[in-house]
């Protein structure tokens, strides 16, 4: 029962700092990571992400971008699918490029310096998704490019990943796991059995859901293809928040779209996904800032300018003007679960040494701390260009 007290507080202490937030124009999202900062071992230490956590936070990602994927509009992904995939190539490319060498500069290795470069490539669009959604720019092109922006950089990140790993692991004489041809190939598939779930399988699974006689089941089997599609996601190494966006777009691609939203909505926001933003500030780490501050702040501002002028650019030379070019840059600054992901897998590759871990993952805090504050400041002065 101590872990279900702990949520009881956990959201009651969500629910009133959120109220507070909106109540002075801050993203609700602020606050709820700052819940985490001081309950957790940052301050009071009173709450420890244990595996139930994880698995509560990690069902909070994914009904989050399912509902990312829910609310957007296909058509304009589609009409946007260039300038996103061009956002995403700088996006990657501007982090890697700086945050590399910064990285080797303050005594790293060749291999660590490159794999930080690696994990500050990643974008983590939950956030920014969550101060769309604040700001009702969700569906607007913006917002689109963003979205498919973020898909396209999490696809090149984890191809980068992956071998990175490989080389480690034939270095180490390692034998186990799957060579990177395959999983190259699972991820290739992945995204063509993708096409068939929107095309076709989510229709008739929905249909057939207005068929059971059981409660809620067109729900419920929305809930089944966004599971499925996360978990197969996660299996060919890819995030199971990618799977469950495009679940969410395969689901409204039907004609239950609205009644799917209206149901997530509640569930999501209830419990899971206050969640997955307290976990956030649940992994910070104070305890080697005396040591590390230079490096921390140095890395914090690199993460943030590298998207926000490498992703704005890129949205500035596929034709945005410079404040949705802003707006699309300041959206792509969270780096949040993906790059804490990324940071994770590859310290368990022993691509990081564990001295320096913790500063990285204060580092992803930050900026992902700073990221909506940047975000609504783009979107508040897009909004009074357009008035």
């Amino acid at each position: 029962m101590e872990f279900i007290a702990t949520l009881a507080g956990l959201l009651l202490a969500t629910q009133l700092v959120a109220h507070l937030c909106r109540r002075v124009e801050i993203p609700e999202v602020i606050g709820q990571i700052l819940v985490g900062i001081i309950a957790g071992p940052a301050l009071l230490n009173w709450v420890h992400l244990n595996s139930m956590m994880n698995e509560f936070q990690e069902i909070g990602v994914i009904i989050l971008m399912f509902i990312a994927g829910l609310e957007s509009d296909l058509s304009l992904l589609k009409k946007y699918l260039k300038p996103a995939v061009v956002v995403a190539i700088v996006g990657v490319v501007v982090p890697i490029a700086i945050m590399a060498p910064a990285s080797y500069f303050f005594g790293f290795t060749t291999l660590e310096s490159i794999f930080i470069g690696v994990i500050f490539s990643a974008t983590s669009v939950s956030i920014s998704v969550a101060v769309l959604r604040e700001f009702k720019r969700l569906d607007s092109r913006e917002g689109a490019t963003i979205l498919g922006a973020a898909v396209a950089d999490d696809i090149i990140g984890v191809i980068l990943l992956s071998i990175m790993i490989s080389v480690v692991n034939q270095a180490e004489g390692k034998t186990g796991g799957q060579p990177l041809w395959a999983v190259l190939l699972l991820q290739v598939l992945f995204f063509g059995g993708t096409y068939l779930v929107v095309k076709w399988l989510a229709p008739y699974m929905m249909h057939l859901s207005e068929r059971l006689l059981t409660v809620a089941s067109p729900s419920v089997m929305a809930m089944i293809i966004c599971l499925g599609m996360a978990a197969l996601a996660d299996y060919v190494g890819l995030s199971g928040a990618v799977g469950s966006f495009f679940a969410g777009i395969a689901v409204a691609n039907t004609h239950r779209k609205e009644t799917i939203n209206r149901s997530f909505i509640p569930i999501g926001y209830a419990m899971f996904i206050p969640l997955f933003f307290v976990s956030v500030g649940l992994n910070m780490r104070i305890d080697r800032l005396n040591e590390s501050f230079v490096f921390v702040i140095v890395m914090t501002i690199l993460a943030c300018l590298t998207k926000l002028v490498g992703c704005g650019t890129g949205a500035y030379l596929s034709g945005f003007n410079f404040n949705s070019s802003y707006v699309v840059g300041s959206g792509m600054i969270a780096r949040g679960e993906m790059a804490l992901i990324t940071a994770q897998i590859g310290y368990q590759a022993h691509l990081l040494s564990s001295m320096y871990y913790s500063d990285v993952i204060t580092v992803i805090i930050v900026a992902t701390v700073l990221a909506p504050f940047i975000l609504k400041h783009a979107l508040v002065k897009a909004n009074e260009v357009t008035e």
